[in-house]
Formats: C-alpha cells, structure tokens, sequence
C-alpha cells in the first residue's frame, strides 16, 4: 500500500473529497456531488451527470444545492433547491436519510431518486460542506405498483368469480365468502361469514367427513354434498377444496362450491387460494467501502455498518470475504482479482452476506477500481446495496403468479384472459380441450374457432360475450352460445367474461369463463326421450319406493292393469298381487335393498276388473346422486298369450314324441318278423342297435322342445350305453354348439358307428384305449362350418378294411346326403381318425 504524506491525513473529509482526483468519485458506481459550505456546487461525478441530464459548470456561475433541473416532491408538488435536502444539511447541519426526491431533467423525463446527505465538518465541528449520494429507484417503484396491480386483480378474481369460493378455519368457521357464495345460498356477508361451516350442510356425515380428510391433508374433487339455503331449500353442490398448513398446523382450507342443483352429474369445481400479492418495496441503503489488494477494508461508511450489523472498527478488521456467505465467496474474490489485475474494470454481483447476528442478506455489490496516474491499482470502491427486500419480493411475486397460474390451470372450466384491445394474453388446458384448438398469438375476443347463437345463427367474434364486456366496460351474465371446432363437433356453453381494471381504475382486460353445458343439454335430450319411451310403451312400467310404494305408473301400466295413474300413486303395489302371492313382495324388495336385479321372474297378478294376468316381471334398483338404493323400477310383461302358446307347443311335442317312438316300435316289430328265426344274427342286433340311438336322439331333442339340441350333451348321450365309463376312455371338448334336429339325427347316428366299431375292432375294445372328441367352429357367414374329429388311442393295431361296410357308408353317404357334410375316415395303425365338417346355416 503507497503511504500518504503526513499532511494529507490532517486534511478534513470536505477537504481531501474537493481536493481528490477527478477520477476518484468517477470511481464510484453511484451518483454522488458536493457542496461548499454555501451550497454552491464543486464537486460531482459522471454518473450524478447522467440521473441529471445536463453537466453543471463548476466555475463562473456555478449551480447552488442541486445539479438537477428541477425538483420535484414524491406527490409532484415543485421543490425549490433552496428547499431541497441538500440545502438544509449545509444550512442546519441535517442528515438525510433515504429521502425520496423527483429529479426532472431538461428534456422533461423524470427519474424518483433515494437521497443520502451527511455534512461534513472540519475539525472544530463547523459545517464545511455536504455530500449527497443518490440513486434512480424508479424501477422499483414500478415493481411495487405492479405488485399492488397483481394484488388488485386476484382480489377481482375472487370476489367477482363466477363460482361460489369461501374460506374456512381449522375450527371449520367462514372467514370468507364471495358474492357468487353469498348468492348461491341466499345469505348476507353478516349472516355467513363467521359462523361454522357445518350450520350449512344438510347432512352431518358429509361435512363430518369433509372436515375430517382435510384436517389430514387430503385434497377434495368434486365431492357431492348438499347446502341448505336461507330460505330452507336444498342446494345440491360439488366441492372441491384443499388445506393450509402453516408449519405442520391446520390453518384454513379455500372452497369451490359449483351449484349442480338442476344437474348433479354436472362437472364443476373451484378452487380458491387464500395466498395474497402483496407485497411492499422499500428502497435499499448504500453502503461504501474502500478495499485494498488484498480485499481488506480500508474505510466504510455507517450505512454499510448499519447493513452489516457491525461497528467500523469490526469491518476495518475483516475482509469483504469474511462477511460473504461461504457459498458466494469464490465468485466474488475470483471477480475482484481479475479487476485488480486489469482484466476487468469492473465487476458487479448478488451474493449473500452474514450479518453479526448470524442472519443472512441479499446484496448487490458493485466493484470498481481507483488507479494512479500510471494505471496501477490503489485501491477498490464496493457499493452496496442491501436488496434483501427486493429479492424476497420476486420470491413472493413469482411464487404468487404461480399460486395464480395454478388456481386457473386446475379449474375444470375454460378460462382465458385478454388484454384491453380483446387480444388473448393468457389461457388454460380446459380452454383448448373445450376450444379443440390452441389460439394462435394475436387473436381476438374468443378461443374458439367459430361461434354461434343457441339457434344458430353465426356469431361474429367481435360481437361475443366478451367483446361486449370490453367494449362497454362490464359484465355479461345469463347468456348461452355454441362453440364449434375445427373437427366440425360443437359445444353449447355459458361464458361469464368480468373486466380487469388496473389501479387507476382503467380498463386492463378481461377475463372469461366458458362453463361447457354439453352434459346438461344431453341428459335434457335424453330425459325427454326416455319419458317418451316410457310414457307410449305397451310394458306396464312402474316405479315404486323401498317400502313399496307405487311413485309412477306410465300408459302401458293403466292398459294392463285397468288403473289410472291417479288411483295408483301414493298407494302399496301389493294392491295388484294376488292374496295367494302375497309373501312376493317382501322378498323381493329384500332383494333390491342388496342391490341385486330381478330377471324375468313369472307370476300372477291381479287387474283392476279382478282378472288374473300371467306377468314376466323385470325389476332393477333405483339410486340417488350419492349411489343410494332408495327405490325400484319395475317392467311388467302380460305373457298370458305366450302361457297358452308354450302349453299347445307342449302337447304337440309330446303328440309328436309319442307317434315317433310308435313308429319306431313299428320298424322294430317288422325287423323281428324279417330276421325270425335268426334271433342271435349280428345283422339284426346292430340293426336294432341303431333304432336305439335314433331313439336316444329323439330324447335330446323332445327335450328341447324339437328346437334343436346341445352338441356335447348328444355325444355324451349316444356314448353311455357303449362304455361303462366314459368320463375314463373319452376326452370330450369343444365349444358350446346348437345344432338343428335334422344335424342332431344324423350326428347322433355317425357317433353310434364310430362307438360301436370302436368297441369291436379299435380303441374301446380293450383296457387302455381312448377316444378323444374335439369340435370347433371356422368360418363365417355362408362358410360357417362345425369341424369334427374323432382320434383313437392305444387300441389294438388298425388294419386297413379289404371292404367298405354299412357303417363306413353312412358316414360318408348319409351325413354327405342328409347336411352336405364332408366325412374323412382314416385308418392310421396307431387309430381310426374320422373328421366332419358339416354346414351350420
């Protein structure tokens, strides 16, 4: 360090600031200017110039106090400059501290600067002079309006949303309601904020409940509940809602109540968040310090031992690393190194600083050099600024428009904001899902692609909701348009546009929320069609309560019961039940109180006139909003036709059955006489063998009511009497299949011969042989076939027939003639395979 003569450390501080080096307050990074004890101008740097606006002469006629044009008081009151600060520590010895000045320079531009003057005073104490050090702070007195604009908008948001949101306690009390909230119970601020939440919820469970998985930590969506009015009517609502912890403790939760009164299936929730922008900007004290080359501090000035929380003896032991945050230091001591070595001529940073409490600051630091004549270093001058505030404020903008960003993303409704020109500045994913399109930067009024009237007519977007709303300052309630998107689809909506006014009460914007009521508009649709389905149905459909209770009773009810509606209604359904069917009814409402549905039960019921009716009756439980069984709806067959069609089907079956099994008996009788005397021939036993399987046949289908007959119960049928145990020798498998009586006939007839040849000759004719039946379906349509194979296993040795017997040519003629079917017998060595395919047309 270059030592200074003896004689300028007696110098006072007026006198060595007048008499130092152009370059010395040039050096610092802020504005700084001196005066005399007369206040007359001598002294001042480039950077006070510049906040000026002009360059004061320091000779001739010389400016007094105040470089500036003119000044100016925060509320734009003129300050004269014999008034101004600076004039008054000359004059009265007094600091100013932080003080906010407007400086106007001469073009007319005006800048709002943060004052510091300390007199200076020669050795006795008399008033040599003064120094001022100001700064432009304009720029955070703009962040502070647009934190107060911010904070004005949400407040807008939440009282003029179109959703009901409130706030409650941990102690579940109403700290807040906004007017959609108020309106939608019919109550006074006065008569609804402050009293518990629970006063309001008709069902105690619920709100028990509510409360409960909030206090936990659990977020609400669209939970079903139901409010009781001011005038004793029932609000049906959705609630969403989420919980304010502060530190682990339940603080308040924000609600979103959507009225689906006229809808419950209707998708709507809110969210509201408690969390306000607000926040306030206090300009930052400048602190002044000379380094040496080794950063040590050489001389500071009170506002950086006010900063720091440290007397000047404390910081003139200590370099600046010393008091930097760990983290920061080596960014900032690598800076000031290339500064001193001539890399940089200047550095500025934001690190954090340890104050001697053990608190942590934000600081801006701005680094620059004092050099001699020969451009060697001398020493450093660090302004610092303490932005503490400033920068926990962005924290807390930033985390708020995120909180706002959010709350819009996360509500179930499109919403898009514009600027006061209609242009979109802002929308959410419901907005494009419900638009079926992303806006584009530049469009106007609306997200949608095309709008139109309820009874469309094309809408013009520059006449939509939303253009009226910005275009006569207000909002538009009540009103419905359809959207359509570029896929051609359409979606009817309600829009609820609100102007945004700034904190000068000018129009800003505007914000919207387009409700999609596509839910709505079909469940209308669809109610219509089903009370006219139910109203002109010849079924009798009645709609009864768990105690049986007839509630609705349609046209096709007072058709065949003989009961108008009005007679019915209010009155018990055992009314229609006969005396003898009296104990029906108790079981069946135990039935539909476990939730279980009644399919075609047959019964009995009684007409008005007394008639008997026979009835199919098919019954399903009703339920509330909340899944509740609370009813049954119950259809109602007359089958009294089709009672007396089944009886006469049934006697001509049995009539039929009884003639063919004689005709059998016939064709049995006449075999007897034919093969008399050859009793034991082979001929005659296989021939009666046959009748026998026919017979077995026609059981499956009398059964069937000569409708047709189940594959795998006409193979099991013809196999029993021909091996003791099938379910040990036979493999059966394949899908279920209905086949026609003639294909019954003829299959059963085919699996009578392979069995009886596989009893003489192939698999079932010793101890370990097995027969394996596969079918399976293929094709479609004209080419829908029934493939069959029939596989013997571990029989005796096949040997191919020198002959075709009668057997072989059933099953190759007779199912070819009688279906059209293709038969492929082989006899492989290790067993007869024989596979159908067989027409199911």
């Amino acid at each position: 360090m270059e030592e200074f003569p003896l004689t300028a450390r007696t110098l006072t501080e007026y006198e060595a600031l007048a008499a130092a080096a152009p370059t010395t307050l040039d050096a610092i990074p802020g504005a700084v200017y001196i005066c005399d004890h007369e206040g007359w101008l001598v002294r001042y740097n480039s950077e006070a110039a510049e906040l000026w606006g002009r360059t004061p002469a320091l000779d001739g006629t010389r400016d007094r106090f105040c470089g500036s044009h003119r000044l100016f008081l925060p509320d734009g009151s003129p300050l004269a400059h014999a008034d101004c600060p600076m004039a008054e520590a000359v004059k009265a010895g007094a600091m100013a501290r932080n003080a906010e000045v407007v400086v106007e320079r001469p073009d007319g531009s005006r800048i709002l600067a943060l004052v510091n003057i300390r007199p200076l005073r020669d050795h006795r104490g008399r008033i040599q002079g003064a120094i001022n050090c100001f700064q432009d702070i304009s720029a955070y007195k703009a962040m502070e309006e647009e934190a107060s604009r911010k904070n004005s908008d949400l407040e807008d948001f939440f009282e003029n949303s179109a959703i009901g949101l409130h706030i409650v306690s941990g102690h579940g009390i109403i700290q807040r309601a906004n007017q959609a909230e108020l309106d939608l119970l019919g109550y006074s601020a006065e008569e609804y904020i402050g009293r518990h939440i629970a006063e309001f919820h008709a069902d105690a469970p619920v709100i028990g409940d509510i409360l409960q998985r909030l206090s936990c930590g659990d977020k609400l969506e669209r939970y079903p509940a139901r409010l009781r009015a001011k005038d004793g009517s029932i609000k049906h609502v959705l609630i969403t809602s989420n919980s304010r912890f502060d530190s682990g403790r339940f603080v308040n939760t924000r609600c979103f109540t959507t009225d689906v009164t006229d809808l419950r299936a209707a998708e709507e929730a809110r969210h509201e968040s408690d969390e306000r922008l607000a926040a306030t900007y206090q300009a930052a004290n400048i602190g002044i310090a000379e380094t040496d080359a080794d950063g040590r501090m050489i001389n500071v000035n009170n506002a950086l031992c006010t900063m720091l929380g440290r007397s000047c003896e404390d910081l003139l032991a200590m370099a600046f690393v010393d008091y930097t945050h760990e983290d920061d230091r080596e960014e900032d001591a690598t800076s000031y190194a290339r500064q001193i070595s001539g890399e940089l001529d200047g550095y500025s940073i934001r690190k954090r600083a340890r104050r001697a409490d053990g608190t942590t600051i934000y600081l801006d630091v701005y680094s620059s050099s004092v050099r001699d004549a020969a451009g060697r270093f001398r020493h450093g001058v660090r302004v610092i600024q303490d932005v503490t505030e400033a920068v926990r404020m962005e924290e807390r903008l930033r985390e708020s428009e995120r909180h706002m960003r959010d709350l819009l993303e996360a509500l179930p409704a499109a919403v898009y904001t514009t600027d006061a020109e209609g242009r979109i500045t802002y929308y959410n994913k419901a907005a494009v899902e419900l638009a079926g399109r992303t806006p584009q930067p530049g469009e106007q009024w609306c997200v949608t692609w095309r709008l139109y009237e309820t009874d469309g007519t094309p809408l013009p977007h520059d006449q939509c909701p939303m253009a009226v709303t910005l275009k006569e300052g207000r909002a538009i309630r009540g009103v419905e348009a359809v959207a359509e998107r570029p896929d051609g689809t359409r979606v009817p909506f309600i829009p609820y546009p609100t102007p945004l006014y700034d904190s000068e009460g000018k129009l800003a914007g505007a914000v919207n929320m387009l409700v999609d009521i596509s839910d709505r508009k079909k469940a209308e649709e669809y109610a219509a069609r089903l009370a006219a389905i139910i109203e002109f149905s010849d079924d009798a459909i009645i709609s009864k309560d768990l105690h049986g209770i007839i509630e609705t009773w349609n046209g096709g009810a007072e058709r065949l019961f003989g009961y108008e509606a009005s007679e019915v209604i209010g009155k018990p359904i055992n009314l229609l039940i006969p005396p003898d069917r009296q104990n029906e009814e108790p079981a069946i409402l135990d039935r539909i109180r476990r939730g279980e549905h009644v399919d075609h039960f047959e019964t009995v019921r009684t007409r008005k006139d007394g008639a008997l009716l026979d009835i199919s009756l098919t019954i399903s439980p009703l339920k509330d909003a909340r899944g509740r069984i609370v009813g049954a709806s119950k259809i109602a067959r007359d089958i009294t036709e089709k009672r007396r069609e089944e009886g006469r089907r049934q006697l001509l079956t049995n009539e039929l059955n009884h003639r063919v099994k004689n005709t059998l008996a016939t064709v049995q009788s006449l075999a007897a006489q034919t093969f008399r005397g050859e009793s034991r021939s082979p001929a005659l036993k296989e021939f009666e063998e046959r009748l026998i399987a026919l017979s077995r046949a026609h059981d499956v289908l009398t059964q069937e009511c000569w409708e047709g007959a189940d594959l795998e119960e006409l193979v099991a049928r013809t196999i029993a009497p021909i091996c003791l145990a099938p379910e040990q020798r036979f493999e059966i498998s394949g899908p279920p299949v209905r086949l026609r009586p003639k294909a019954a006939l003829s299959l059963s007839m085919a699996f009578h011969e392979l069995s009886t040849n596989a009893l003489k000759y192939g698999a079932l004719s010793n101890e370990v042989g097995r027969i394996r039946i596969h079918w399976n379906l293929v094709g479609s349509g004209d080419d829908h076939l029934l493939h069959i194979r029939w596989e013997e296993a571990n029989g005796p040795e096949v040997r191919v027939p020198q002959r075709r017997g009668f057997g072989s040519r059933l099953l190759e003629r007779a199912l070819a003639h009688e279906l059209g079917a293709k038969v492929a017998l082989s006899f492989e060595q290790a067993g007869v395979i024989c596979e159908i395919d067989t027409p199911l047309a």
